[in-house]
């Protein structure tokens, strides 16, 4: 008919009208921008104009970092300091635990363990295959435990570290339970002497295929909040990331006195629910309105579904850290700390308001000699750069004694606030005015700009699974608390000279002069 003929003519001058189109807006431009690109006489395209590098402003720090000369955190540890010989144990009596006897111990516990298991199995009819576990002498957790002695909690070259912070991020888990905190809770106890409901910082036991165990917080906070000012330091939320924090600084400070701590993200269906035995802490998962799975601590009071952490929907943010051995091995002393604050609303402690307090302090035993204070102002120090004020006790090996160093737990009330520095907890440092020679150094070093301790961080916890573990403004607190604690130093020094202020703690190290920075610059 005449009429499709007229079709088939208007289809084939419209598919005309866009082909001429398309050849005059889009191909004849790029052919004429090809044969301006091209010199005479040379078939070939003109070589890019080269990408102008950023401004130093525009350029992240990290890139800056990368820029100035590689790894930041490599050069720090390649630092003579850090290079310095490390005392070796000179006998049993200088590392914490026997091998022989150690592997003896746990093997006996995991035998019981094995064995409970099995008889949990049978009493719910389990038939699937369930394989008892192994204990392998060349376990992380093992050898981590093994390798403390009077020094630390681990050496410089200790290659069981990071395999350990591998294991407790790939291993499976194999139970979960409360922690001792939350049992005391739910048995007799003077809740009086309670300042803060468990509820609101719930903790959990993980134990992992190869037998070790971590401490596991969840997330209860956002990385981009602050703690209100209005909030008084022991109702604060306990922080996961400040957990996995303060083990990279601790190491960075070259204290190591933090139990190795990693982020994880765990399944509270797989990783806890499906393999507690614990009935109680069954009873109290929950899945949400919004169809995530959540659980809440059992304990006498505010302990509710207000207070849940929870999956998304089975996936839960949090830190792990190392367990430290077993109390019936190595036994532990819970020390209060002398410059411990008033957990009352309107109560202050004797060195809040006696600017000579530490005058009564170094009268008692053990502060009176040996290391005892410069630890405890160490642990001022670290507790300073986190913004931790909750450090009312400390703990140390029995087996060391008086000169053995403190163990810095429990850090997950630091980072709270970055813009605020809370100079009170410098108080054992500005009032007794003494320091460690080699604390001194590093502190000085980290305040250097090749070696900037915001540089270092930032590098170090990138190495973690859960990075960006703090913000950029906590990251920069930190530089500005640094020159806070050498300014502290340097009035000390003013005031009452250097030998009276820096303690020369290990024989002098040889540290080249341009690394030196005076407190006061």
């Amino acid at each position: 008919m005449p009429w499709i003929r007229r079709d088939r003519l208007l289809i084939l001058l419209l598919l005309g009208a866009l082909l001429s189109a398309d050849l005059y807006f889009h191909l004849l431009p790029e052919v004429r921008r090809q044969l301006a690109g091209a010199e005479p006489g040379c078939p070939c395209r003109r070589a890019p104009r080269p990408a102008l590098p950023p401004s130093p402003a525009a350029a992240s720090p990290s890139a800056r970092a990368r820029s100035a000369g590689g790894s930041t955190l490599r050069r720090l540890f390649a630092h003579p300091l850090y290079r310095a010989p490390e005392q070796p144990p000179r006998g049993p009596e200088e590392t914490l635990l026997s091998r022989q006897e150690a592997v003896r111990y746990y093997r006996r516990k995991m035998v019981r363990w094995n064995r409970r298991h099995k008889l949990y199995r049978e009493e719910l009819n389990l038939t699937s295959p369930d394989s008892l576990l192994q204990l392998g002498q060349e376990a992380s957790w093992l050898q981590f435990h093994l390798g403390i002695s009077r020094y630390g909690l681990y050496s410089r070259s200790s290659p069981a570290i990071n395999k350990l912070l591998h294991d407790m991020q790939d291993f499976n888990t194999v139970s979960a339970d409360y922690s001792q905190d939350e049992k005391a809770l739910l048995g007799a106890c003077d809740c009086t002497q309670i300042v803060k409901p468990s509820g609101v910082h719930l903790k959990l036991v993980l134990r992992f295929q190869d037998f070790g165990k971590a401490m596991f917080k969840p997330m209860r906070q956002e990385r981009e909040e602050e703690t209100p000012e209005d909030c008084f330091y022991f109702v604060d939320f306990q922080r996961h990331n400040a957990e996995i924090a303060a083990f990279h600084l601790d190491r960075i400070l070259d204290f190591r006195r933090v139990p190795p701590t990693i982020g994880r993200l765990i399944n509270v269906t797989k990783d806890i629910l499906e393999v507690t035995k614990n009935e109680i802490l069954q009873s109290v998962f929950f899945v949400s309105p919004a169809s995530n799975v959540c659980f809440f601590a059992k304990c006498p009071y505010m302990c509710k579904t207000e207070y849940a952490v929870c999956g998304n929907p089975h996936l839960l943010e949090g830190s792990l850290s190392a367990f430290l051995p077993s109390l019936n091995l190595a036994p532990r002393l819970s020390i209060p700390n002398p410059w411990i604050r008033s957990y009352s609303f309107a109560g202050k402690e004797e060195w809040e308001v006696n600017p000579l307090y530490c005058n009564t302090v170094r009268e008692i035993y053990p502060y009176n000699s040996g290391n005892r204070l410069l630890n405890v102002i160490d642990m001022a120090i670290f507790d300073f750069l986190i913004g931790n004020m909750d450090r009312h006790h400390y703990e140390m090996f029995t087996k060391f004694g008086d000169e053995g160093f403190l163990i810095h737990l429990d850090n997950a009330r630091g980072f709270g606030r970055h813009s605020h520095d809370e100079t009170s907890i410098l108080a054992p440092l500005s009032q007794c005015c003494i320091i460690k020679r080699t604390t001194l150094l590093h502190l000085q070093l980290l305040a250097l700009p090749e070696y900037r301790l915001s540089d270092v961080m930032r590098e170090s916890l990138l190495l973690d699974h859960l990075a960006p573990v703090l913000t950029e403004p906590h990251l920069l607190a930190l530089d500005r608390r640094l020159w806070l604690i050498l300014k502290t130093v340097g009035k000390c020094i003013d005031a009452h000279g250097e030998d009276k202020v820096v303690a020369n703690d290990t024989k002098q190290l040889e540290v080249p002069f341009f690394d030196r920075v005076t407190p006061t610059s």
